[in-house]
């Protein structure tokens, strides 16, 4: 399962805000996905806020916790390095089947080179397995590496991991969105989507979480606090 992006054939090159690409994509969801399909994926979003879970998420001023995670390619990434170079960008995503996580992913590949100019990294971390981060590095041409996070273990220390509710699983199967499969265990976890720059000492600069998985920080904003560390 995958979600073929306009610009699969080649490079990225939609420069529009995130926000108009999602609005475009909710828009043809909106039009096209029965509506009982729509409610089941809403029930879960309006579940995950009440219980809060993005509030108990890792915030501006905390630190981070050290990782080391093989990527796309099975080469090992720690924070320890990464840091040593530089400010960190680290976005959470669910997986290449999930075409909000593709646009986001696009979006920042775009400005990668910006962020390297800029003295800093960028990568993400997902729950699926070496080979699905392997086929959504290559098929979306991503910059930066997608990190393997097996099981959620970084995602857990961040404060972001929930289980798909039956339901919404009940869908996905129906759906071929096997996560099982994709994340090589039968847990149904999910994180939800984040974003975070990260100081060479460690600490967040910038914290976004949120469990609807249609809402994610602009690529620009991000950019803005890497090249401007203390912007308020």
């Amino acid at each position: 399962m995958k979600w073929r992006s306009l610009q699969e054939s080649g490079s990225y090159s939609d420069f529009r805000p995130l926000r108009e690409i999602f609005a475009e994509r909710k828009e043809k969801i909106a039009r096209y996905v029965p509506a009982d399909v729509q409610a089941v994926h809403a029930r879960a979003v309006a579940g995950l806020k009440a219980r809060g879970l993005a509030a108990c998420a890792l915030k501006v001023g905390d630190k981070s916790p050290s990782f080391e995670l093989p990527d796309h390619n099975g080469q090992l990434v720690s924070s320890a390095d990464l840091l040593a170079k530089g400010r960190l960008v680290l976005c959470f995503i669910r997986g290449r089947w999930c075409p909000f996580c593709v646009g986001q992913m696009e979006a920042m590949s775009s400005i990668a080179a910006e962020i390297e100019a800029a003295g800093a990294s960028l990568v993400a971390v997902s729950p699926q397995t070496e080979k699905q981060a392997f086929f959504m590095n290559d098929q979306h041409k991503l910059a930066f590496p997608l990190l393997v996070d097996t099981h959620n273990q970084l995602a857990r220390q961040f404060g972001l991991v929930y289980r798909v509710p039956e339901e919404q699983q009940g869908l996905y199967r129906s759906t071929f969105v096997n996560l099982p499969f994709a994340n090589g265990d039968s847990s149904w976890e999910l994180p939800i989507p984040a974003t975070f720059v990260i100081d060479r000492d460690g600490t967040f600069l910038f914290a976004s979480a949120d469990e609807d998985y249609t809402a994610r920080p602009e690529p620009l904003e991000i950019l803005l606090v890497v090249e401007n560390p203390r912007h308020d």
